[in-house]
C-alpha cells in the first residue's frame, strides 16, 4: 500500500509540475506581449491612432522608428525608409504582428460570438455549451457489452 501511495502521490506532483510549467511559459508570453505593446505605444506617430487599423512600421535613416498608414506597397519601389513590419492596434490597445491577424481576428470572432449568445439566452443555472462543438466522449461500460469483443 506504501508503494501504491507514493507512486499517486508522485503522478499528481508530476501533473502539477507540468502545469507549473505550462503557466510559467504562458506568464512568460504575457509579459513578452506587454514589452512589445509598450514598446510600440512608445513609436512615433503623427496621426490618432484608432484600433482596428493596421499600421506599418519604417525607420528612418536616423535610426527613429515610426508609424505609418501605408504599406511598403502603396510606398511603391521609392518608399524612403526600411520596413521593420506591419500591427494591427486591437481594441484592448495591444498589438497584434500582421502574420497573427487573422488568428486573432478569428478568436475575437468566436469569443464575440459566445458572449452574443449568452446574453441572449434565459437565465440558467446549468453551464451554456450552445454553438460549441460536441466531445467525443469515451464509450461507457454498456456500449462495450454490445460490441462484438471476443
Amino acid at each position: 500500500a506504501d508503494e501504491f501511495i507514493h507512486a499517486n502521490a508522485c503522478n499528481r506532483l508530476t501533473v502539477i509540475a507540468e502545469q507549473i510549467q505550462y503557466l510559467q511559459e504562458k506568464a512568460r508570453k504575457v509579459l513578452e506581449e506587454a514589452k512589445r505593446d509598450a514598446d510600440l505605444h512608445h513609436v512615433a506617430c503623427n496621426i490618432v491612432k484608432k484600433p482596428g487599423t493596421v499600421y506599418f512600421m519604417y525607420r528612418r535613416d536616423s535610426g527613429q522608428k515610426y508609424f505609418s498608414i501605408l504599406s511598403p506597397k502603396e510606398w511603391g519601389p521609392n518608399h524612403p525608409h526600411e520596413f521593420l513590419g506591419a500591427y494591427k492596434l486591437q481594441h484592448d490597445m495591444s498589438w497584434t504582428p500582421y502574420e497573427e491577424i487573422e488568428k486573432r481576428d478569428s478568436e475575437v470572432g468566436l469569443i464575440n460570438k459566445l458572449l452574443t449568445q449568452q446574453q441572449t439566452l434565459p437565465h440558467s443555472t446549468e453551464p451554456n455549451f450552445h454553438g460549441l462543438e460536441p466531445m467525443i466522449l469515451p464509450a461507457d461500460k454498456n456500449s462495450l457489452k454490445d460490441s462484438n469483443v471476443s
